[in-house]
């Protein structure tokens, strides 16, 4: 089988004046081929975006304060800013309610129901820490129009496929946009250990190498 390598590939701190795809090009040309990945993390795509909000700018509700309660610590949900953040995209009732069955859900056996009805927002947005400095002093949300920015990149850059991942340090990879012919499962456990590097690392893409024919392979 052929093996893949996996290449973080270092960048400066993008910021919301960066044009991400230009930006990824200018970074990687020089790297990556046609039998290969280019992986970006969701979080800078949002930046680029302007998905963000800073905490001191979001009026927190009595709903959100009660609500983040019920979200364990790990979570970027579970302060009153990420609860409230969310409230503000998707709906206040909208994620109470999604809440609730969640609650439920769980007494029966069912999980993931609160990320399922509580809006695609709830599952992608990053609270403070959670992303590279400067911007780990505010709440980043999930970027907008993924599938249109990995086809821009696929095209772009002439590689095998493009990626936006959500990925962290407790083991939990989640492809955010793909290109068609990509192996989105394949891709999601090759970033497992999360080699992306979004603080002083300042490692946000990374290139796959070899993919196309590590897929054909398996």
């Amino acid at each position: 089988m052929h093996e893949v390598e996996i290449i973080p590939v270092p960048t400066r701190i993008l910021t919301e004046k960066d044009n991400i795809v230009d930006t990824i090009e200018k970074y990687t040309k020089d790297k990556i081929t046609e039998n290969d990945i280019i992986s970006v993390a969701e979080s800078v795509v949002a930046i680029t975006q302007k998905r963000f909000v800073r905490p001191e700018d979001l009026k927190i509700s009595k709903l959100a304060l009660f609500c983040c309660r019920f979200i364990p610590d790990y979570g970027s949900l579970a302060s009153p800013h990420g609860m409230q953040s969310l409230m503000d995209v998707e709906g206040k009732w909208r994620v109470a309610f999604a809440l609730f069955l969640g609650f439920l859900g769980k007494l029966i056996g069912q999980n993931g129901l609160f990320y399922k009805w509580g809006g695609e927002q709830a599952a992608l947005i990053d609270d403070v820490t959670g992303t590279m400095p400067p911007f780990d002093k505010c709440i980043v949300y999930g970027p907008q129009n993924p599938q249109e920015v990995v086809n821009k990149l696929k095209q772009r850059l002439r590689c095998f496929g493009a990626v936006i991942a959500d990925v962290n340090d407790l083991k939990r990879s989640r492809i955010v946009g793909i290109t068609d012919g990509t192996d989105g499962d394949t891709v999601a456990k090759l970033l497992l250990d999360n080699p992306f590097g979004n603080a002083s690392q300042k490692t946000p893409i990374v290139i796959i190498k070899n993919f196309k024919q590590y897929q054909q392979s398996k």
